[in-house]
């Protein structure tokens, strides 16, 4: 594990631009379902029928695609790290939501209880459109409650969520307001997050590496606690910063992903103040949870050499492995 010294990266700013948006819907949509409890029914891709019991499944690895909301080849990514796993990988279960959006919706004429979110609303929690107007967090919530269920998986010890790019956002976010881990407390299980090459962060103060003039919304949600929090979030930022620097949370950082004009960086005002690009974001950000929180920080991060901006790539690394199936090899 490569780690930098806690002093905040200071960089030139890129040019600064609003945030990326995927052009065109997604390509396919996986054929399995889950029923939220208040409605709707969430897309998703499983390695075996997980509304039956299974017995022998120690660890359930729930992956979430990246903008493009292309859970069928984040799918077939962790399936391939889970190959690379070896025995570790044989007790898993591996599960791909997708949250789409509403032309992805009219394009592949989906039936009207299909959860569908504003365009790039998902990573943030925000809530659907419709049928219901559930947010993208609660659907995790129901997702690691159905894992918890002792019924059906009486021997599942770990979960882990982990998530790339728009995803990695998504899981980082969650990792600091979400409910669900509780459920699994319960059962005796434990979750881990991991966040893959997240283009920002959600900071607990007005701090930043990069100063960023006239810039109004750095501290809004999804960049901070000021304004704009989806009605999901409950609690104040101290208590949810005390909360989530004793999560299990590993970053993946690919050590190329260092384009200042990579298509889909956040190049709002907001996002510069994090940092010039994605490896320089998220080591500044875990440089401020170090000082911030000093040993009360139980976190974790990890630099996958030789990989920028790539999904497979990182999850089917030494560390992408590593981190979802907990086998040796990162270094």
């Amino acid at each position: 594990m490569q780690m930098r010294p806690p002093a905040l990266l200071l960089a030139a700013l890129a040019p600064l631009a609003g945030p990326a948006v995927a052009a065109g819907p997604v390509k396919a949509v996986v054929e399995g379902r889950f029923t939220l409890p208040g409605g709707g029914q969430l897309p998703i891709a499983a390695s075996r029928d997980w509304s039956a019991p299974l017995p022998g499944i120690h660890r359930t690895v729930v992956v979430i695609h990246g903008q493009e909301r292309d859970a069928d080849v984040y799918f077939a990514s962790a399936l391939a790290a889970q190959r690379a796993a070896g025995p570790a990988g044989a007790d898993a279960l591996i599960l791909a939501p997708q949250f789409l959006d509403a032309a992805d919706a009219r394009a592949h004429a989906l039936a009207p209880d299909v959860l569908r979110w504003a365009a790039n609303r998902w990573p943030s929690g925000n809530p659907a459109l419709s049928p219901a107007s559930a947010s993208s967090y609660t659907a995790l919530d129901a997702i690691l409650a159905r894992l918890a269920d002792r019924t059906l998986f009486p021997d599942l010890r770990e979960v882990v969520i982990a998530g790339h790019s728009a995803g990695g956002q998504m899981v980082q976010r969650y990792a600091v307001v979400g409910e669900g881990e509780a459920a699994l407390t319960r059962a005796g299980i434990h979750l881990r997050y991991v966040a893959a090459n997240p283009s920002s962060y959600l900071y607990f103060s007005s701090d930043r590496p990069v100063a960023v003039t006239n810039c109004h919304g750095e501290n809004a949600w999804r960049y901070g606690f000021a304004a704009g929090l989806p009605a999901y979030v409950r609690g104040t930022p101290a208590s949810l910063e005390q909360r989530y620097v004793a999560r299990d949370v590993t970053y993946l950082l690919g050590d190329q992903d260092t384009n200042p004009n990579h298509p889909a960086l956040d190049k709002s005002c907001a996002g510069e103040a994090q940092g010039p690009y994605r490896l320089a974001r998220g080591l500044n950000y875990f440089a401020y949870l170090q000082v911030r929180d000093g040993t009360a920080l139980r976190h974790a991060l990890h630099e996958v050499p030789g990989v920028a901006h790539q999904g497979r790539g990182m999850l089917t690394s030494a560390c992408g492995v590593a981190a979802l199936f907990g086998t040796d090899g990162c270094q």
